[in-house]
């Protein structure tokens, strides 16, 4: 089939869900443009900032846009691009975005609580803690990986097969999409303070932002530096430091605004030569149900997908910063439907971008999804007339911002999810240790040197556990949505085919994994460092998850209908 075609088709259905579907849950769950949100009624300038709704927008959509769209329909695309397809289009309309919706709206209408103050309001204190631990764990994974993902698209070195050091054809290339990294913090902050002090709004405000796109991008082409993966790894984990303790609007916000109008380039980019090339869909339409790499179809298909169709990750984006940021109530539909339709387009296109690039005989081409899908799409703005040094560069850093969008907002909500496991009522009151933990720089640090360790995991290896670990997350999230919308007088019974298939999947997922990795150290072949803490991971997670279901289940059917008004 053409690419093009699947591309038209998964636009148009998208875009249906939102107008139709989308409004349909606004009419049922109720939206009052009237009322005063968190964002005003708790200004504190810090977390609890009134943001115009197209800002909160880019916000979500970069911070969610991370490296799960791209990696995870191509990697699935084993299974063949028919069933990727279907899974991206319907998860992404009946479970992520009605997920990522709900999370947003029920932090709205509860003073911009996160996800894990909210269950223990709707599901109670032990269920509060538990998910906090889990939430915790997950973003170790997230930023782990993440930040693996980044330093390697940044490293400048290669190993030859002789195990020689050497620098690589991509050094120069790598090196400056790093620094148009490092360029892009300096230049967010620069936007951030013109906005704030200059009161930027509409057209100046996109003016202002793509000056400083740009700038970023021009000289950090001029200025490529060369490193090697620990190099960037350590910069990388600096960044993100920075990015979770500064207030919202000063480095994170403008950020994501600035990252939002490159991927909107690219996004344009992709379909522009998908439109003028419509290269055909060389990848398989199904190529069974099992496949000797990853496994079965179910539950490997969906939890390889991940952020391009459902993810729990995303909930905590929607309530942990977004929710905090939104003016109006009228704004959460875009913010938090609208970011998810338009991720599950960027896994589409993704998708279309690996079946071009494959062979004739739907072999995949070589290299990981990141490398295939910048590649690809470089290629596409080249037939344009751009140099293929600028668009190699451009893209090199479209799919690194990826990553970074998402782990700076990650390192972010882990930071505050530490806080929160040990933070009471009367901070003022409590005991010293309490207020060292909850210190925003004392929990930051521990958040980031927990992940770096998983870092020595590798990216490949902390992958499966952050799909099954990411899914039962969302299902977590839909079980107190389930909770908040009954006894609000809300209708739910959207939410119950979703929660029902993610438990389902994750579970299965989780056991099989765990089973896995116990077969590799019978078999001698495992390590510690390696599957030992994958493995410890997977547990932790599987109990934790258990254990917040079944509490969840238990106050679900103890709560009484419209019991909160």
């Amino acid at each position: 089939m053409n690419t093009l075609v699947i591309v038209l088709i998964a636009a148009v259905l998208l875009t249906a869900a939102y107008v139709f579907y989308g409004r349909w849950l606004s009419k049922k769950w109720g939206i009052d443009p009237k009322a005063e949100t968190p964002a005003h009624k708790f200004e504190d300038g810090q977390d609890y900032v009134p943001t115009d709704g197209w800002t909160v927008f880019s916000h979500q959509f970069s911070s969610i846009a991370g490296a799960g769209p791209v990696t995870g329909a191509i990697q699935a695309a084993v299974f063949g691009w028919l069933p990727v397809l279907l899974w991206v289009l319907i998860g992404g309309i009946f479970f992520g975005a009605v997920t990522d919706f709900g999370a947003l709206y029920a932090s709205v209408k509860n003073d911009g609580k996160s996800m894990g103050l909210l269950i223990e309001k709707y599901i109670g204190k032990l269920g509060r803690k538990l998910f906090l631990i889990f939430c915790w764990l997950f973003t170790l994974i997230v930023i782990a990986a993440f930040a693996d993902m980044v330093a390697g698209t940044f490293n400048a070195y290669t190993v030859d097969a002789n195990g020689v050091i050497a620098l690589s054809d991509a050094a120069k290339t790598n090196g400056a999409a790093g620094t148009i990294s490092l360029l892009f913090i300096a230049f967010a902050m620069i936007f951030g303070l013109l906005h704030k002090h200059l009161h930027l709004t509409g057209w100046k405000e996109t003016v202002v932002g793509l000056i400083c796109t740009v700038a970023a991008l021009a000289i950090g082409m001029t200025m490529p530096i060369t490193l090697g993966k620990d190099g960037w790894t350590y910069i990388t984990f600096v960044y993100i430091f920075f990015a979770a303790v500064l207030p919202m609007w000063l480095l994170k916000q403008p950020r994501d605004a600035m990252t939002t109008y490159m991927f909107i380039g690219m996004i344009a980019g992709a379909v522009v030569g998908l439109l003028v090339a419509h290269p055909a869909m060389n990848l398989p339409v199904f190529t069974g149900f099992h496949n000797d790499q990853l496994g079965d179809l179910f539950p490997i298909l969906f939890v390889t997908v991940a952020c391009g169709a459902v993810s729990g990750f995303h909930s905590l984006v929607s309530s942990g910063t977004s929710s905090k940021t939104v003016s109006n109530e009228k704004d959460m539909l875009k913010v938090g439907y609208g970011a998810m339709v338009l991720e599950s387009l960027l896994a589409v296109i993704a998708l279309c971008v690996a079946g071009a690039a494959a062979s004739a005989n739907g072999t995949p081409a070589d290299g990981t999804p990141f490398q295939v899908f910048s590649s690809g799409v470089a290629g596409f703005f080249e037939m344009f007339g751009i140099p293929v040094y600028v668009a190699q560069c451009f893209m090199t850093m479209c799919v690194s911002a990826l990553a970074l969008t998402s782990l700076d907002a990650v390192a972010r909500i882990g930071r505050m999810s530490f806080q929160e496991l040990f933070s009471v009522d009367d901070m003022e009151h409590a005991e010293g240790w309490r207020k060292i933990l909850c210190n925003t720089y004392f929990s930051t640090i521990i958040t980031l040197a927990a992940a770096f360790v998983l870092t020595k995991i590798g990216y490949a290896n902390i992958w499966p556990l952050f799909g099954s670990a990411n899914q039962l997350l969302s299902a977590l999230v839909l079980v107190t949505l389930c909770v908040f919308l009954k006894v609000t007088g809300r209708s739910n019974k959207m939410l119950f085919p979703p929660l029902i298939i993610m438990l389902c999947v994750t579970g299965t997922a989780l056991v099989e994994r765990t089973i896995s990795l116990v077969q590799a150290f019978s078999a001698g072949s495992a390590t510690f460092l390696v599957e030992g803490l994958q493995l410890i991971i997977a547990i932790l997670l599987m109990i934790l998850g258990v254990i917040i279901v079944v509490n969840s289940l238990r106050a679900y059917f103890a709560s009484k209908k419209n019991s909160e008004i």
